[in-house]
Parts: structure tokens; sequence; C-alpha cells
């Protein structure tokens, strides 16, 4: 179990599932199983590991075996590329994910019954004194207007929904090395839990919920809508915890931050293509931008964000065998005489 790169993200998701329970439990809250895009997380998961499963073995098949020979050519690729072990490794990666993504956003909900302090005044002033005694929101209008500029922000900040679990589900299916797959697995899940931690630690609620004033000139765009409906939920979830919403609003730190720059940082140390390095890393730029422009977070969460996606990627490689150290061994184990050479990602 030690060898096995899932022990630490299995551990991790049993522990944090537990602390969901116990403190959903003690608020007496119930535990939820948030929506999101394709639906509940137990659909939408596995559905996303089918689609790639399709899409890796799919078009390979019908490339050997043409039309007529498909189905050969189909179980052909089953017997020699899937057997349980590459199986049960998705599972554990998808499942562990799961679990530890569905008790952030329990423990995150029960975030205002256990925490009555906000912080955002001081959250405001830093923000304030960085920008030499000035808003950073109010600044980012002014230079890219409140026009196009918002609706391609918004874009962007909402295309974080589904990109993460696609990509997770490319890593997992499309991997050759499960110690990597399982190393981007662990290091999305550890935002998870780290993300909830600092909840816990300086609760806020984002500049946009606490100086609506600062964002009245901004149009109508996904991004709005969503803060519409986070705020909608917020007060049924004041109104009667034990109902059907969720609490959602929680600024410090930025785990749309803390997630991208992982991400970000497991494509650089990987060494994937070129361009989707760069295209990766534009993107992470923009979601900065957009955290402020719209008022999601402070800069401070901003920074928070990235220090737990840099420290998500480190702890998961520890994890997984994949610190430089570990990955030299095996480079070096492959290349004694009479080992089959095998592709080995490069990594911290």
């Amino acid at each position: 179990m030690r060898r096995w790169p899932y022990t630490f993200a299995v551990l991790l998701s049993i522990g944090v599932g537990i602390t969901a329970i116990v403190m959903s439990r003690h608020v007496g809250v119930p535990l939820r199983d948030p929506d999101g895009f394709l639906g509940p997380a137990y659909i939408r998961l596995p559905l996303i590991g089918l689609i790639f499963f399709a899409i890796g073995i799919v078009p390979a098949a019908i490339a050997r075996g043409k039309i007529r020979g498909f189905p050969d050519a189909f179980r052909q690729i089953l017997r020699d590329e899937w057997d349980w072990k590459r199986v049960g490794n998705i599972t554990a990666g998808l499942l562990t994910f799961y679990i530890c993504y569905v008790s952030y956003r329990n423990i995150k909900s029960d975030l205002p019954l256990y925490r009555h302090t906000r912080f955002d005044t001081e959250m405001l002033n830093i923000d304030y004194d960085l920008f030499f005694h000035h808003n950073p929101a109010p600044v980012l209008h002014s230079l890219l207007g409140v026009g196009f500029s918002a609706q391609i922000l918004s874009t962007v900040y909402v295309a974080y929904l589904p990109l993460i679990p696609l990509t997770l589900g490319a890593f997992l299916v499309w991997g050759r090395d499960a110690s990597v797959a399982a190393w981007y697995s662990t290091a999305l899940s550890l935002n998870w839990v780290l993300g909830a931690v600092s909840y816990y630690c300086i609760p806020t609620l984002g500049p946009a919920f606490v100086q609506q004033s600062m964002f009245a000139d901004l149009p109508t765009t996904s991004a709005a809508d969503l803060q519409r409906a986070l705020f909608h939920g917020a007060t049924k979830f004041y109104d009667d915890p034990g109902g059907g919403s969720t609490y959602g609003i929680a600024g410090f730190a930025s785990l749309h931050v803390s997630v991208v720059v992982s991400a970000v940082m497991f494509l650089y140390l990987t060494k994937q293509r070129h361009v989707i390095k760069v295209i990766s890393t534009f993107y992470l730029v923009l979601v900065v931008f957009a955290t402020i422009y719209f008022g999601w977070h402070y800069l401070s969460d901003d920074i928070a964000g990235a220090f737990i996606g840099w420290l998500a990627v480190v702890i998961g490689a520890v994890a997984t065998g994949n610190t430089k150290k570990q990955r030299a061994k095996k480079l070096a184990a492959l290349a004694e005489p009479g080992s089959a050479p095998v592709l080995v990602e490069p990594a911290v």
C-alpha cells in the first residue's frame, strides 16, 4: 500500500469525509451533494471518465480494424491496454477527488454556523494600501472597460467549473504513468482540503458582497448571475440551515487561483506541449484578473490561493513518488540492462 500512488489520496478523502460528516451532524445540517456542470458530481465524474475512455479507444479501434473489424479491434485494445489495475487506478482518482470535493463543499457550507467573525474590512484596507490608496476593482474597470472585457472575463471565470474535472479525466484516462495521474488527482484534492481550512482561518465574503457599489456599473454576465445565485442561496441558508440550500460564499483563499496554479504547475513539471503550457498560463492570468474585476476576491485571497496551489503540487509529488529525486531513481532503474523502455514524465 505504501507504493500505491493513491494511498495518500485515499487516506485524505477518508479523513476529510469523516470531518464533513462530524461537522454537519454537530450543527444538525444534512450532507449535500452539490450540483454542477453536467449534474451531480457522482454522475459528472464517471461520465467524464467514460467520455475520455471512448475518445481514447474508439478512434484507435476504427483506425486498426476499420468499420467491419471494429468489434475485434476494440476487444484487442481492451485486452492489451485496459487491465483491472488501470481501471482501479482511474476509479481511485475519480472517487478520491469526488469525496474531497463534496466534503469541501459541505464544510464550506457549514462555515457561517461555526465562524461568525468576518475580516472583510481588514482585507479591503490591505487592497487599498497595496493599490496606492485605490480599490483594485474600479481600477480594472477603468483600464479594461465594462463591456466586452466583462463578458470575456466572465466566460473565463465560469469556464473553470467544467475545465478542472475535464483535465482530471484527461490525465487519469489517457495517462500512461499511474503515479503521475495520481499526482494531479491528489494535488486537486489537496486544494479543496487546504482551501476549506483557509476559509475557517480567515472568514471573508469578498468585495462584491460587502462593497456592492463598486460593481454597480458592470453589465449582466454569467459571473454576475452566479454571484446573485450564491447570495440568494446564502440568504435561504441563513433562514433555514437544514433546508435545501447551501452556503457557498467564501473569499480567503481563492480556490479559482489555487486550483489553476496547481494545474499550470503540473503541466510545466510534466513537460506537456508548449502550446498547452502557454494557453494555461494565459488562462491563469485572466482568472486572476477576473477574481478582482468581479469582486470575488481580495488581492490577499489570490496570493494565498497561489500559495495553496503550489503547496498542493509539492505535497502531491511527495505523496505519489514524484519528487525530482524519486523520479530520477525511477529513470535510473529503467536505464538498467534488460529494462523495458517506458516514457516517464518529469516531475518536481
